[in-house]
């Protein structure tokens, strides 16, 4: 009797494919790691590029003042950080009048302009905050504000807006 043929994979075989995807898996990896990083760059300014846009806008329909430095009521100053990023959020995401004074509900009669941000503050895609940090000096954002607390760095004074993650200043 004759014994049948095994068939299947020698060791060496299967030794030469293991190497053979560990060598792909090195020259892989990195790329697509590249790639992810490059499409998050890509992403953060594009939503800068948005976030400045409407500021502008803002500022330039209510009588040069930017967002987040009157209460949303319109009635005064936002005096503190808090008043002050909660009357940014509101000024770009509901509709306002000439004084800032914003209504969630439409009404072009009393409140013409907005909303700038009609999904919200969108999420900084480094470090994946929705948030914002509110800034009031005269001077520029500097590295040193930089914290990560939050998604954006605002200042209320300038009208400039950054991210709020080391090595992202820049954009």
């Amino acid at each position: 009797m004759r014994k049948a043929a095994r068939r299947g994979f020698t060791l060496v075989e299967l030794i030469i494919v293991i190497v053979i995807l560990g060598i792909l898996g090195t020259i892989a990896i990195p790329q697509l790691i590249s790639s992810t990083k490059d499409a998050e760059e890509a992403t953060l300014a594009a939503d800068l590029t948005m976030l400045r846009n409407s500021i502008s806008l803002y500022y330039h329909q209510h009588n040069s003042v930017y967002p987040g430095v009157v209460t949303s009521d319109g009635t005064g100053t936002a005096t503190d950080a808090t008043n002050n990023v909660a009357a940014f959020i509101s000024q770009l995401r509901e509709y306002s009048d000439k004084s800032g004074r914003t209504s969630a509900v439409l009404d072009r009669a009393n409140f013409p302009f907005g909303p700038y941000l009609n999904n919200g503050l969108p999420e900084n895609p480094i470090n994946g905050l929705a948030t914002v940090k509110m800034l009031t000096d005269s001077d520029a954002i500097a590295s040193g504000e930089i914290d990560g607390t939050t998604g954006w760095l605002y200042n209320s004074t300038t009208g400039e807006i950054r991210s709020n993650t080391t090595g992202y200043l820049e954009y």
